[in-house]
């Protein structure tokens, strides 16, 4: 992918200079957010004026309205998958790019569609930025919301070389990993990695609809991170789910065998649940299997340093900055509230030549630190 095409960098400059972003929404404005911070002319566009206004005012582009009619070198349709044939239908129609691209999370749907609609597949290069938050609308965007993640390219047979290019080089702008796939594939591919986890996580959340104030209090880190993503949009996630129906029931019906097993044998009260303990074992295996922050295909083995922080505006901030100061890189962090106190437990994830210099750092800073706890 990094080769070819008069799309691409030259001298170190992007050829995608100009583009156009249809979707002022937490994808379409972070998109927007991170193509900026690389020097590049965004143009915006959004049903709600509200949500345009925002995006607009937080830096992410210009209104497409007020642009000069020149066609963009890429238009990025950041709508819900229903939506994006209809929208690439009439882009297309008025010119407004020379290549077009969408960020929907299903895309054997989408291209279906938009072959059905007589759309232009030769400069249509189906994506998928693999980034996103529980939150949602261009107040929850972030410039680094794809950074180091994957980004899915799904060309057709008919696509254009220099348009996948293209579409790659947006990607590589916003700090992601352009990666070629089939859309069947993609979409078997982020059921079990996306869509099925929602669904599991939801699951879970549901639980706790019920639940009695004393259970609740109970909930820790554990709780919080398997049910994170639950919180997201219903509506949105009907659709997502609805567009990739077979891939995602296929899945969730293997997770539910492998949960059903489980109970029975936790109700039968068997001596050794083996049903249990291969599902444990199973899913240890497979959580070894997720590539780590270096792309590595197991996490490294970080040591944990527990620091007590205050609950207060600026604490995360001081902690990171006495870390840079100590010349120690922090490559994950958990945050532990503590209930009824005004202070928390910030969990932070080191390697381990770097333990001895940051734990003494910060407890010169001041700071709570106990490495060993």
């Amino acid at each position: 992918m990094d080769g070819g095409g008069d799309a691409g960098t030259h001298g170190g400059r992007p050829s995608v200079r100009r583009v156009a972003v249809l979707g002022a929404g937490l994808i379409g404005t972070s998109i927007a957010l991170a193509l900026r911070s690389r020097g590049v002319e965004v143009l915006l566009s959004d049903p709600d004026p509200a949500s345009l206004r925002l995006a607009c005012d937080l830096g992410a582009g210009t209104p497409l309205a007020d642009a000069d009619g020149r066609p963009a070198d890429v238009a990025v349709i950041a709508a819900p998958p229903a939506v994006v044939p209809r929208v690439l239908r009439e882009s297309q129609d008025r010119g407004l790019a020379h290549v077009y691209t969408d960020a929907a999370s299903v895309k054997a749907s989408v291209v279906a569609a938009a072959e059905a609609l007589g759309c232009d597949l030769a400069t249509f290069v189906p994506g998928h930025p693999m980034g996103g938050r529980e939150k949602r609308g261009p107040g929850a965007a972030r410039a680094d919301l794809f950074l180091g993640r994957s980004w899915a390219l799904c060309p057709t047979g008919k696509a254009d070389p220099g348009a996948v290019e293209r579409v790659a080089e947006v990607a590589r702008l916003c700090g992601a990993d352009p990666l070629v796939i089939d859309a069947a594939a993609h979409d078997r591919a982020v059921a079990l990695v996306s869509h099925v986890p929602h669904v599991a996580s939801s699951a879970v959340a549901a639980r706790l609809v019920g639940a009695g104030e004393d259970a609740l209090a109970l909930a820790g880190q554990g709780v919080r991170d398997v049910t994170r993503v639950a919180g997201g949009d219903p509506s949105l996630w009907t659709e997502i789910l609805t567009h990739n129906a077979a891939p995602v029931a296929e899945a969730l019906r293997a997770v539910a065998a492998d949960l059903a097993r489980a109970a029975d044998a936790l109700a039968a009260r068997e001596a050794r649940a083996e049903p249990v303990r291969d599902l444990l074992a199973r899913g240890r295996e497979g959580h070894g299997r997720i590539p780590g922050k270096h792309g590595e295909a197991t996490l490294p083995d970080y040591t944990v340093i527990p620091v007590v922080i205050p609950d207060e505006p600026g604490s995360l901030g001081r902690l990171f900055a006495a870390a840079a100061d100590a010349g120690v890189n922090i490559e994950d962090v958990r945050i532990e509230h503590t209930p009824g106190l005004p202070l928390g437990v910030a969990q932070l994830h080191v390697l381990p030549a770097g333990v001895d210099t940051l734990a003494r750092a910060l407890a010169a800073d001041g700071w709570s630190v106990h490495p060993g706890a």
